[in-house]
């Protein structure tokens, strides 16, 4: 019998805060649809234990606060076989958390965003030193990939990936000690995008929604493009300023200017006029105004992918407030270049799913996981964005509440 077995949790020994203005029941309700095809009742239980820990427990959220603050007893060992043991599947718990959250908010596009897990040791699932973009330092940590849906309620992460550095291919025993699936190896950045992309689309069924990415890292953006492009999904995407492109010709067969995004961007500053847009901001609800060159690049062969140029234009949207000497942003989409209006707000969205990134960590114990196996890292970010949920949905619950008083 499985340790989770030898402890059951009674619900009524929960301390369960009441239910939030507008919903018929609250948390036990909502963590019995993320959890409702667990086979077993116990799993169910410490599920709702686990996310009422992450909501209520102040300051750090470990098995044993979480188990003494929920249940009033300490129960480490039962919470830890839930988290790093049990054979729960994720996937169709976020499948169901972002179904919910389509039900709570309207979400206008997914955020791909980078996170960081910061670790002092060796042995944890993916630790290594490595560059974290998102920091621009080369730190010892986790690196993680969120997909959030986000709109101008705020962002919520419902799909994660670990990215697995090089040196985990080839220590067996760093593979072993953390139950690494043997399918999973190191593999390029856009690959785990395109397979979390997938599951969003085939298997949730959720409606396809413009892809916002921070590419700004990575030498080049064309396999991510091409990605996104055969899925049939829209996309505005930062790059770096120096990625190599060509300035198409009117004829197929010419070969174009070759370039960078930021020279390219400066030529056609000085030969074309800039487009003004005033536009209203998702983040600070206030009125924005700046001028952005449009043209459109082909993505050149990068030295390090080998990979060739595209077989269509991208366009390049470059941010340049007057008089700045440089763009401050340059983003690839495949968007209308007659909506700016709608597109420019489009990008500030993913400043959403950063802060919902940054309340997971500081709020809702997301940095907090000690264990270091790739099942258990996977079920704690799980049941972390779990939490998230449940209080955008009551957060939501609460102005519905407001706007429509009973009478």
């Amino acid at each position: 019998m499985s340790e989770l077995a030898t402890f059951a949790v009674p619900m009524s020994s929960v301390r369960a805060p009441s239910a939030p203005p507008g919903t018929a029941a609250g948390l036990p309700d909502y963590c019995g649809e993320l959890f409702g095809d667990f086979t077993r009742a116990d799993q169910r239980r410490w599920g709702e234990v686990y996310v009422r820990g992450l909501l209520d427990v102040p300051g750090r959220k470990t098995p044993a606060r979480i188990s003494e603050h929920v249940l009033g007893k300490r129960a480490v060992q039962q919470i830890q076989q839930f988290v790093n043991q049990s054979p729960w599947a994720c996937a169709p718990v976020r499948g169901r958390l972002a179904r919910q959250m389509v039900r709570s908010f309207r979400a206008e596009a997914w955020s791909i965003d980078e996170v960081v897990f910061a670790k002092n040791g060796d042995r944890s699932v993916g630790v290594a030193r490595q560059y974290a973009a998102s920091q621009e330092r080369t730190i010892n940590c986790q690196l993680g990939l969120a997909a959030s849906l986000v709109g101008h309620a705020g962002g919520v992460p419902v799909n994660w990936r670990l990215l697995l550095p090089a040196r985990w291919d080839q220590d067996e025993r760093l593979r072993r000690q953390a139950h690494v699936p043997v399918q999973e190896r190191c593999r390029p950045r856009w690959s785990y995008v395109l397979e979390a992309l997938d599951e969003m689309l085939d298997e949730w069924s959720l409606e396809p929604l413009p892809v916002l990415a921070d590419w700004r890292s990575q030498s080049d953006p064309d396999p991510l493009l091409r990605g996104l492009e055969a899925r049939g999904l829209g996309y505005v995407v930062q790059a770096a300023p120096h990625t190599p492109v060509l300035l198409p010709r009117r004829r197929a067969t010419a070969s174009g200017v070759r370039s960078n995004l930021a020279e390219l961007a400066g030529r056609a500053a000085r030969h074309a006029e800039r487009t003004s847009v005033t536009w209203h901001d998702p983040v600070t609800e206030r009125m924005r105004h700046s001028e952005f060159v449009t043209l459109p690049v082909l993505l050149r062969a990068d030295p390090a992918t080998g990979t060739g140029p595209a077989s269509r234009p991208r366009l390049l949207l470059a941010d340049w407030p007057y008089g700045r000497p440089r763009p401050r942003a340059y983003w690839l989409t495949n968007l209308p270049t007659r909506r700016l209006t709608e597109t420019v707000p489009l990008v500030q969205l993913r400043r959403f799913a950063e802060e919902a990134l940054g309340r997971m960590h500081e709020e809702f114990g997301l940095g907090d996981f000690e264990g270091r196996s790739f099942r258990g890292w996977h079920h704690h970010v799980t049941l972390a964005s779990a939490a998230l949920g449940y209080d955008m949905v009551r957060q939501q619950a609460d102005e519905r509440a407001l706007s429509h008083p009973r009478a």
